[in-house]
C-alpha cells in the first residue's frame, strides 16, 4: 500500500482521533448497523478534505457516514453546486447524502443570518437521519479569526475562547490543523474543490480579517495563528469553569417567582455576576443577540450601586427593576 501524502495523512489522523472517541462514547445504533455521523460540506477545500477523510476512516472505526450540503441561496448556481457536492459524496461512499436549501433571514447581519439558517438545517438533518454527530470543517485559521473578531468587538472571555472542538452534536476534528494543510490535502487528493467567492468578499467582516492574517504573520512573525488558537484553548477552560459556577449561583439566587436575589448576588465577583445576569435575562423574551455588555453593566448597577434608581429597559420589551432587594423582569409598556 502506497504511503499517503503528508497533508492527507494529517487530516486522516485528526479525523481518526475524533471518530474513535465519538464511537467509544456512543451506544446509539443506526438502522444500517452502525451509528451515523454527518459531514457538513460546502464544497470548499476544508470541508471537502474532511468529508474525504471521513469516508476513508469511518468504516474502520464502526461508524456509518453521510453528508449534508447546505445551499444558502445567496448566489447564482448555488443549488446546483450543493447538489454536485452531495453527488460527489455519494460516489465517494458516503450515505445518506443530500443538498438542503435554506432561506437566509433575520437580525445580526447576513453572516449571522446565514449561520443560523445553516445550523438549523443541519439540526433537522441530524434528527431526521438519527445522526449521533455532525462534523464541521473549521481549521486553526478559522479559530484565530474567531478570536480576533471577539477581541475587536470587546465580547469578553467567552468569545475569545473561540469555537469548541465539540459542543452538543457538533464536532470539529480539524481545529488543530492549518488551512494550508487542509487545502494541500484537497489538492493531493484531487478533490473537486469549489472556492466560495463570499470568503474573499470585503463586504463581510470575516473576509476582511481573513485577508489580514497573512500580513500579521509576516509582520509579527510565524506562530501568530497558533498563538491565537492556544489562547482560545486556555480561555475556554476558564470560561467553562465560570459558566458552571454561574449556573449554580443562578439556581441558588433565583426565586420561585423568577426574581433574582440582588443582595446575595451583589456580594459575588463581577465575573460571576455578569454571567448570572445574562443567564437570568435570557430566560425572558430578550434574545442573546440583542443583549449586550452595556445592558449587563446597567443591570449590574442595580446590584452594586443601588440608590433607588428606575428600571432598566431591555430589548424584547422587558423592564428590569429592583424591589425589596430582588430584581424583577416584567413586560415593559409599549407606547402607541
Amino acid at each position: 500500500m502506497s504511503k499517503l501524502p503528508a497533508a492527507v495523512a494529517q487530516v486522516q489522523r485528526a479525523v481518526r482521533v475524533c471518530l474513535t472517541r465519538l464511537r467509544a462514547g456512543t451506544n446509539v445504533a443506526h438502522p444500517a448497523g452502525h451509528p451515523l455521523v454527518l459531514v457538513a460540506c460546502s464544497g470548499g477545500p476544508d470541508s471537502l478534505a474532511l468529508a474525504d477523510a471521513v469516508a476513508a476512516i469511518a468504516p474502520s472505526v464502526g461508524l456509518s457516514a453521510g453528508l449534508v450540503s447546505v445551499d444558502h441561496g445567496l448566489a447564482a448556481g448555488s443549488r446546483q453546486r450543493a447538489q454536485s457536492v452531495a453527488d460527489w459524496a455519494l460516489r465517494r461512499g458516503l450515505q445518506p447524502c443530500e443538498a438542503v436549501t435554506v432561506t437566509v433571514r433575520g437580525t445580526g447581519g447576513p453572516e449571522s443570518a446565514a449561520r443560523a439558517a445553516r445550523y438549523a438545517a443541519l439540526d433537522v438533518a441530524a434528527q431526521r437521519h438519527g445522526a449521533v454527530a455532525v462534523l464541521l470543517g473549521h481549521t486553526q485559521d478559522d479559530q484565530a479569526e474567531t478570536v480576533l473578531l471577539g477581541l475587536a468587538r470587546g465580547s469578553g472571555a467567552r468569545a475569545l475562547a473561540g469555537m469548541a472542538s465539540q459542543r452538543g452534536r457538533y464536532h470539529r476534528p480539524l481545529l488543530g490543523l492549518s488551512r494550508a494543510c487542509t487545502r494541500q490535502a484537497a489538492a493531493q487528493r484531487q478533490l473537486p474543490v469549489w472556492h466560495d467567492p463570499h470568503n474573499t468578499d470585503v463586504r463581510f467582516t470575516r473576509s476582511r480579517l481573513r485577508a489580514l492574517l497573512p500580513e500579521l504573520e509576516a509582520s509579527i512573525g510565524p506562530g501568530v495563528i497558533a498563538g491565537l488558537t492556544r489562547t482560545a484553548h486556555l480561555l475556554r477552560a476558564d470560561a467553562e469553569y465560570l459558566d458552571a459556577a454561574a449556573a449554580a449561583l443562578l439556581a441558588e439566587t433565583v426565586g420561585v417567582d423568577g426574581s433574582l436575589d440582588a443582595v446575595a448576588l451583589a456580594a459575588q465577583p463581577l465575573a460571576l455576576r455578569g454571567r448570572v445576569l445574562r443567564g437570568w435575562v435570557l430566560r425572558t423574551d430578550v434574545t442573546a443577540g440583542a443583549f449586550t455588555a452595556a445592558h449587563v453593566a446597567r443591570l449590574d448597577e442595580l446590584l452594586t450601586h443601588w440608590h433607588g434608581q428606575g428600571p432598566v429597559y431591555l430589548p424584547g420589551a422587558v423592564r428590569v427593576g429592583r424591589r425589596a432587594g430582588r430584581l424583577h423582569a416584567d413586560p415593559a409598556a409599549v407606547s402607541g
